[in-house]
């Protein structure tokens, strides 16, 4: 990757729709060897995909909140499945796996606070494989999803 690349990056991280004419002014490429660039960096998975930043408050979703979740130790060897069910819940806007007490923190939205504990009571810990929770309501978002540091 050369400085053409994250220069790319850089910009379409800022607009993801700027059309390919505006990429190539902004970074002095061609548009045919811009496209091409930006179709390899697609390829190459570096650029996963594009999305519109949604207001989750806007739609109905004023709750955000942070949840640990521990697996069942006899339960380990079914990991995989127990992910696959976490990827399904649409509430679930994020999932990683993390070291420490707890084997994932998930980042979830809901449309109150009731919600949010029926999801977790009646959902998450449901999910076979799931030992224990912690949940951490987000009080106020001050920096929200944004661009990665491309150097």
């Amino acid at each position: 990757m050369d400085n053409y690349d994250r220069n790319i990056l850089k910009h379409l991280q800022d607009d993801g729709r700027m059309s390919n004419l505006q990429l190539a002014e902004l970074i002095h490429l061609s548009p045919p060897q811009t496209l091409r660039r930006v179709r390899a960096l697609e390829e190459k998975n570096i650029i996963r995909g594009y999305v519109a930043q949604v207001s989750a408050e806007a739609i109905g979703l004023g709750v955000m909140a942070f949840v640990s979740l521990s697996l069942d130790r006899e339960q380990f060897r079914n990991v995989r499945e127990v992910e696959r069910n976490l990827m399904a819940f649409p509430e679930i806007i994020e999932c990683h796996t993390i070291s420490g007490d707890f084997d994932y923190i998930l980042k979830v939205v809901a449309p109150d606070l009731k919600a949010l504990s029926q999801f977790l009571t009646d959902t998450l810990m449901q999910v076979p494989g799931v030992a224990s929770l912690r949940s951490m309501i987000c009080m106020e978002e001050i920096k929200p999803v944004s661009s990665l540091p491309i150097g």
